[in-house]
């Protein structure tokens, strides 16, 4: 009966050591369930290059990130979602475009900031919108002759 208390108490040790232990690392690494983030609705003829997850960048600075992508159905347009962080004020006539890194980089969510001084609230949608360049289609534009 004494092994059974005692693997007890060295059970519920180590099971208390693991939890401290992911408490520990959820803080440490910013995880929590209020991210301090607000959402921003932006609609791209095409979002080729992006996922949820992707860089949404100001000036060149991290500023959030992409939340969500569907395709609407009656304007077969991609709605994207922006998660931005509550820090962050943007102007209502903010536009917003989807950049690349450089040749071989990969791509991300710009927002170039107007002179606005009314700002974007929470579920609010930036109406002006820049969608992703195909180097291929330039590319196929260019050989072809077509690109005049």
């Amino acid at each position: 009966m004494s092994e059974n208390k005692t693997e007890v108490i060295v059970g519920t040790a180590v099971l208390a050591a693991a939890i401290g232990f992911l408490v520990y690392a959820g803080q440490a690494t910013g995880y929590s369930n209020d991210t301090g983030e607000y959402d921003l609705i932006a609609s791209f003829r095409s979002v080729e290059g992006i996922s949820v997850g992707t860089d949404v960048r100001m000036a060149g600075v991290t500023v959030g990130s992409v939340k969500a992508l569907d395709l609407n159905a009656e304007t077969f347009r991609a709605d994207t979602t922006l998660a931005i962080s509550d820090s962050i004020v943007v102007p209502d006539d903010t536009s917003v475009a989807i950049a690349s890194e450089g040749l071989l980089g990969g791509n991300f969510v710009e927002l170039v900031p107007g002179g606005s001084p009314f700002n974007l609230e929470p579920g609010d949608e930036i109406i002006d919108t820049q969608s992703s360049v195909s180097l291929i289609s330039l590319l196929l534009k260019f050989v072809s002759g077509s690109g005049e």
